[in-house]
């Protein structure tokens, strides 16, 4: 059966426990046709608090925000297909990546990780985006 959001182009938002989007006036992930687009995720538990921990820990929260993204609007992470990783502190990309590896390993998407001053929260240690292309699985 055919995806009626991609045969429309019919744009579907997602809102995540981010205190920052209605603020901000974005998203948590859009969908239009067979695309997701999901903003940069910080660690953020669902109360709005920041999630502790080191950058692999955070990073972990991302991610799982992320997959939760995706699967709201009929994705999954198995459809991402390019990621990026803002990390505060170079030391970290190993934590963060290997956090990332957990749950693309196998997928491998494109994938870009930068080293940057700061993020809004003092205690984030990392944010990730992601992409996906949904492809009809049932050809």
């Amino acid at each position: 059966m055919a995806d009626p959001v991609a045969a429309t182009g019919e744009r579907r938002n997602h809102s995540s426990a981010s205190p920052f989007e209605p603020v901000y006036g974005y998203s948590r992930a859009v969908r239009v046709g067979n695309r997701i687009d999901v903003a940069g995720c910080a660690p953020i538990e669902p109360d709005g608090s920041s999630t502790p921990g080191d950058a692999g820990v955070q990073a972990a929260r991302c991610l799982t925000i992320i997959s939760e993204s995706l699967e709201a609007l009929g994705g999954s992470p198995a459809d991402v297909v390019r990621t990026r990783m803002y990390i505060t502190d170079a030391a970290d990309a190993d934590l963060v990546g290997r956090a990332h590896g957990a749950m693309f390993g196998a997928i491998r998407p494109a994938s870009t990780m930068l080293v940057i001053p700061a993020l809004i929260r003092p205690e984030w240690k990392v944010e990730i985006e992601a992409e996906a292309i949904l492809i009809e699985k049932n050809a």
